[in-house]
């Protein structure tokens, strides 16, 4: 082929293909020419993408992760999910015990005080109890200032005594921690013997757990409602001591998404937690005559025992005999 001809053809090959990429060029709404058009948008290239990396040279590899989509995620979890589910568990609890009070009042026991007492709880199991429940009331108090904080008390302090707060509350917040994981396991090794579940416990729910004026519930040391507060706050305490202590020592055998998963873990347990413990404490307290002294004093009125405690009061007997 001679080379004019050539040339020639080269041309109208090359105006074809440049029409046919006219033609297929997306064009704007009033016709004119849109040149990111055909480009790939962001969002779909984070929705194909788990995430987008880019090359640097410090020997860090997860500082190369410039954009994680998935941590959007988390975020609206932590910003707005959590904020919601948080207030409606911990807001609904209160409002829960505050209806049993006025419906069902005190629980008073029935045949009046004795004015004799029974040792419940030693000196060393008080002290146990009483790390765990200080601890964790001052885990709770932090770590709820770490969700609603910026919601509650930002706008009351200032950015100012707030941030001070807030720095605060996170170290106290972290050693803390070491005091309730001890706690718990003091309370686990002391108590789990008591906490197993057997056949009285049924026909203690049966009974109503003495809730119910004229039935009398069978227990042993601990009842079937304590034994459930004690393996939740069990499941609960390994719960967010185990992805607590992964927040308090980052990327250790762990990367970013494992990281977020024990955030989402932790923060959901101890919004649970709180709402148990908040029962436990009002049976404790409000709810039922006679029952705080049992870790107050750690003594109780054998008429208290014989009413709630029955099996144990008549082994404690038993026991006590010389």
């Amino acid at each position: 082929m001679s080379s004019p001809s050539f040339k020639i053809l080269a041309a109208i090959l090359a105006v074809a293909i440049g029409a046919s990429a006219i033609a297929q060029e997306k064009r704007a709404p009033d016709g004119a020419a849109a040149p990111d058009a055909n480009a790939v948008s962001e969002q779909q290239l984070l929705q194909q993408e788990s995430r987008i990396e880019g090359r640097i040279d410090i020997p860090d590899s997860r500082a190369r992760v410039l954009i994680q989509p998935t941590g959007r995620r988390w975020d609206s979890f932590h910003e707005m999910t959590l904020h919601r589910v948080g207030a409606i568990v911990i807001l609904g609890m209160i409002v829960l015990l505050g209806l049993a009070f006025l419906v069902l009042g005190r629980l008073r026991i029935s045949a009046g005080r004795s004015g004799k007492k029974i040792v419940r709880f030693s000196a060393f199991e008080r002290f146990s109890h009483w790390l765990t429940a200080t601890s964790f009331v001052l885990l709770g108090l932090t770590g709820l200032n770490i969700t609603f904080g910026k919601i509650l008390l930002l706008p009351l302090m200032g950015a100012s005594a707030f941030s001070d707060l807030a720095q605060i509350a996170k170290y106290i917040h972290n050693f803390v921690s070491f005091a309730f994981i001890l706690g718990l396991i003091l309370i686990v090794a002391l108590w789990i013997k008591d906490n197993i579940p057997r056949q009285v416990d049924i026909d203690w729910i049966k009974q109503g757990g003495g809730f119910v004026k004229g039935k009398h519930a069978p227990a042993g040391r601990f009842n079937a409602g304590e034994k459930a507060v004690f393996w939740g706050a069990l499941a609960a305490g390994v719960a967010v001591s185990a992805s607590g202590l992964l927040l308090l020592f980052p990327f250790y055998g762990t990367n970013i998404a494992t990281m977020q998963v024990a955030q989402v873990v932790h923060a959901v347990v101890a919004v649970l937690f709180v709402a148990l413990i908040l029962a436990h404490i009002y049976i404790g307290t409000l709810g039922m005559e006679g029952a705080f002294e049992a870790m107050g004093t750690g003594e109780v009125d054998t008429n208290w025992a014989k009413e709630h405690h029955d099996l144990w009061y008549v082994e404690k007997q038993a026991q006590d005999r010389p």
